[in-house]
């Protein structure tokens, strides 16, 4: 989401450090009083929905959901206030990145943001995790930045994936990234599979990068070159979407992210300046909502008919069935930009692959919750970095076994041909 043109005057930084200081109290003490009752019953705490065909088996090693969410005082009690301060006072952590442009198949370009000096650092076979930021995000964003440092700590080799025209990413074709579109993502997970042949690969996406993601997963199914990922924010259903996003406050995140839209747009004008066809480009360019940009441009250029048309098949929603790896979807109930009316939750009850978490609050890329609140790294994070941990702990223990097996034919081979 922009920063500017979001028409809120935050309050002052000594307020919320203030607050910070009283809600420290407060949040010790409810853990405490928690440890009490908690011990017998292992199961994730009321205030946090779960579900899913793999709750069962992915609840007991995430063990941070048995405390209960606590949103930041004041901050947590509005989803346009936390949605807000998240995008302007969550620190964003310093991390040096070697920037490597991807040119895909149709002549256009990706930008891939690697950790500086991970090369030599980390092993070939450290696992990888591929980071997909939200609608006009990149690697510059704090909620990518976060996630980046807790799993680089963790030993993980980190990429972001910076669409077309975003986070600095160039634009060489008439054609920018949708949500419809996945030849970018496929290419991008054989072009760092191939790379790092040895590791594990892992996503984590946000917003429409989650919504890509989802429908990546889909896609690919059984096919996945991925071992697990993870998806947050996720708008699922962007029919639902489209038309909250028309309503009330949201009418400021809907015209500040059109405004970053067309600000891309306008870099890469000359691009399609000889465009025919049913574009409008002065649409486009001019763009007071997301639904005038993807008329004017994105639907056009994926050939679909109409707006709506080109939201209803492109949802993720559509493809939660499909999936056939390992998938956590963590959603704020407040989110004012993934609606909680869109989750797909039947369909994330009959995959036994996905697990469901639904947070009372956290607005949008928000949960300024846990022990880092309010200026550091979202709730989420660490309930991320447990559900990755665990499942690269089971690719690694049954390669072991695999390899344990193999060894034990050879020398039972061995033993038989000296007979």
């Amino acid at each position: 989401m922009a920063r500017a043109s979001l028409g809120y005057s935050p309050p002052p930084l000594s307020y919320f450090r203030h607050v910070s200081h009283l809600h420290n109290y407060t949040r010790l003490a409810a853990t405490s009083a928690f440890h009490v009752s908690s011990a017998a019953d292992p199961m994730a705490h009321p205030s946090l929905e779960t579900l899913g065909g793999a709750r069962d088996l992915f609840l007991p090693v995430l063990s941070s959901l048995t405390l209960p969410y606590n949103p930041f005082p004041v901050i947590g009690s509005n989803r346009h206030v936390e949605t807000i301060f998240a995008s302007f006072y969550r620190s964003t952590p310093d991390v040096r990145l070697r920037r490597e442009c991807l040119r895909t198949r149709d002549d256009g370009a990706v930008s891939l943001d690697w950790v500086s000096g991970d090369d030599r650092l980390l092993p070939p076979d450290s696992p990888l995790l591929i980071l997909l930021p939200g609608l006009t995000g990149g690697s510059d964003d704090s909620y990518v930045r976060h996630m980046l440092v807790r799993a680089r700590s963790k030993g993980w080799r980190v990429v972001v994936f910076n669409s077309r025209g975003c986070g600095g990413s160039p634009v060489t074709t008439p054609q920018f990234y949708s949500a419809s579109f996945l030849g970018d993502m496929c290419e991008v997970v054989a072009h760092v599979g191939n790379r790092y042949p040895k590791a594990n690969l892992y996503a984590v996406g946000w917003s429409l990068g989650a919504n890509i993601l989802v429908r990546y997963l889909g896609q690919e199914s059984h096919a996945c070159r991925l071992s697990g990922a993870v998806s947050l924010c996720n708008p699922f259903n962007l029919v639902i979407a489209d038309e909250d996003f028309r309503k009330g406050f949201n009418i400021i995140y809907d015209k500040a992210l059109a405004s970053a839209l067309s600000k891309i747009f306008k870099k890469h004008a000359l691009l399609f300046e000889d465009m025919g066809g049913d574009f409008n480009i002065p649409l486009a360019a001019n763009a007071k909502s997301v639904r005038e940009f993807d008329d004017g441009l994105t639907r056009v250029s994926f050939g679909f008919k109409s707006v709506d048309d080109y939201y209803s098949n492109s949802s993720s929603s559509n493809s939660i069935k499909d999936v056939c790896i390992p998938l956590l979807c963590i959603q704020a109930g407040n989110d004012p930009i993934a609606p909680n009316r869109g989750i797909p939750r039947e369909d994330i009850k009959d995959n036994p692959n996905c697990m469901l978490i639904v947070t009372p609050k956290g607005g949008h890329l928000g949960w300024v919750a846990g022990p880092e609140a309010p200026f550091g790294a979202p709730w989420t994070d660490p309930v991320v970095m447990d559900f990755l941990q665990h499942l690269e702990r089971g690719k690694s223990g049954a390669l072991s076994s695999s390899n344990s097996e193999s060894e034990q034919r050879r020398l039972e081979g061995l033993h038989q041909l000296e007979v």
